[in-house]
């Protein structure tokens, strides 16, 4: 759980009364088991870290394209599936044909689960990044190891979750230091 100090409070609250909006980023998600729901809020915790930062977490099913416009940075998590996003997740992708050109210039970022090693992970990350880079999105990388994103095998364990926290860290940073 992520502790707030009383100074970042007092600094988005006042921001709040001045009329500035606090960055948003959506954590959008798709999980059969489990694990990918772990991961996303991991990723919401890193997230939180960074002060003027506002974070939701949502389900594929019960995110909208108003959500994905209202955004500043979209985090997106699925599955993988034949080294492909989840069904839920590319639905979603495909119906953002009606905003095309509408999330230019938002972060964007992934994380992926497979159900064991060489199974596809890379690809399904790509597959999300493909769709935001398509939409004009600037992407979140990481130069050191998990170059396209967070991903794990199974159920995640205290290193992936670490690494989960760390993606969603930096992608709000960026988003802040975009947004100023």
């Amino acid at each position: 759980m992520v502790k707030f100090k009383a100074e970042t409070f007092l600094n988005e609250s006042l921001l709040l009364l001045a009329g500035v909006r606090m960055a948003k980023i959506l954590i959008v998600y798709d999980s059969k088991t489990g694990n990918t729901e772990k991961m996303a809020f991991a990723v919401a915790e890193g997230a939180k870290q960074v002060e003027g930062i506002e974070v939701v977490v949502k389900r594929v099913e019960k995110a909208s394209l108003e959500d994905l416009l209202a955004a500043d940075g979209i985090i997106m998590g699925s599955p993988t599936y034949y080294g492909q996003m989840s069904a839920k997740l590319k639905a979603l992708i495909d119906e953002s044909v009606k905003i095309h050109g509408k999330l230019e210039g938002k972060v964007g970022a992934a994380f992926t689960s497979s159900g064991g090693t060489a199974t596809g992970a890379e690809t399904t990350l790509l597959s999300i990044l493909g769709a935001m880079l398509i939409h004009g999105m600037i992407v979140q990388g990481r130069p050191d190891n998990k170059h396209y994103g967070a991903a794990a095998v199974e159920t995640p364990e205290k290193e992936e979750l670490k690494i989960c926290r760390e993606l969603g860290k930096r992608t709000a940073i960026l988003v802040k230091k975009l947004k100023t």
